[in-house]
């Protein structure tokens, strides 16, 4: 248990760095949260310091949700008994609480959405795949990322529930929850964008 513990704890500092910040830091001097929407992601990166340093940070993101997965929750031994997936959740999931709310910047981080990516990449290719598509077809009908981000965090239990029950394709029940709870989770660090885009 104790090996559990550390894992969580390591992937949450991991998801905790907060990579626009010290971006935005070390390039301009100022801290992103003051500028552009305020939110320290890639997509206001790119809006504050351009299309370069805005794709090393989301990079960066998405690598902060593979490597807890891949490397980090590994870690615990096999005579916990608990399924390997469900530790690469738990530490996927932490990854991500730290980029929402990093301990590196008063729990004021991004909207989890590149983090989630590098998580789903790793524990469910076919879905990322399918969200990827929904991201980038929402993307350039609409032009506005969090409408493509909240679309495609909406994609993600619909294709698990559709591979689960319509294709009949293994997918385990904490991987199935997981991504319900993704997609509410995404929706509510939008909630501010989703204000901005009812009373446009």
């Amino acid at each position: 248990m104790t090996a559990l513990i550390a894992v969580v704890a390591a992937a949450y500092i991991i998801g905790s760095i907060p990579t626009s910040i010290i971006v935005a830091r070390l390039l301009r001097g100022i801290d992103i949260r003051e500028h552009g929407s305020g939110n320290a992601g890639g997509t206001n990166t790119v809006r504050v310091l351009g299309w370069r340093p805005g794709l090393f940070v989301s990079a960066i993101d998405v690598l902060k949700g593979i490597v807890p997965v891949l490397w980090i929750a590994p870690l615990v031994p096999e005579t916990l008994s608990l399924d390997p997936r469900t530790i690469a959740l738990m530490a996927g999931c932490a990854a991500m609480a730290g980029h929402i709310w990093t301990v590196f910047a008063g729990f004021r981080g991004g909207k989890g959405v590149a983090t989630g990516a590098g998580v789903l990449l790793i524990l469910y290719p076919h879905t990322f795949i399918v969200c990827l598509i929904v991201f980038v077809a929402v993307l350039l009908v609409s032009r506005v990322v969090a409408v493509a981000s909240i679309s495609a965090a909406l994609a993600f239990p619909t294709a698990l529930t559709i591979f689960r029950y319509a294709l009949d394709r293994p997918v385990p029940d904490p991987l199935y929850y997981f991504g319900f709870a993704v997609a509410v989770l995404i929706v509510f660090t939008h909630r501010s964008n989703i204000r901005r885009l009812l009373t446009r």
